[in-house]
């Protein structure tokens, strides 16, 4: 009885890489926030790649109060479509707002993200 059991336990991998998490977006993850519909997967996509634009325009003109509270919503809209790198980026800037490395890092995470959203959604 006991090889039967071991045929319907979890798999040893559960926690092991997953492909759409080495993405930029977590199509894995958008998927799940849209019930597969394919054409909202692709409006919640340019939405936040143009909103993400914007916040990194405010992020570089902001004074450091605004750059935080940016970073915040970014780090939002980030996390809800599955822009986990960005997400990080944005949490990190939130952190320390003044730092210009953590801004750079953010403003790379976001074009890498519009750049695959942009070939996504062709």
């Amino acid at each position: 009885m006991a090889s039967a059991s071991i045929a319907f336990e979890a798999p040893d991998n559960a926690s092991g890489a997953s492909p759409s998490k080495s993405r930029p977006i977590d199509l894995v993850h958008l998927a799940n926030q849209t019930m597969g519909d394919k054409t909202l997967e692709n409006e919640i996509l340019l939405m936040f790649s143009r909103n993400a634009r914007g916040a990194l325009n405010e992020i570089a003109t902001g004074n450091e109060a605004a750059v935080v509270a940016t970073a915040h919503r970014l780090k939002g809209s980030a996390a809800a479509v599955g822009a986990f790198r960005v997400f990080v980026a944005a949490e990190l800037v939130e952190a320390n707002g003044s730092d210009a490395a953590l801004r750079a890092s953010l403003g790379a995470a976001v074009v890498e993200a519009e750049n695959f959203i942009l070939k996504l959604c062709r």
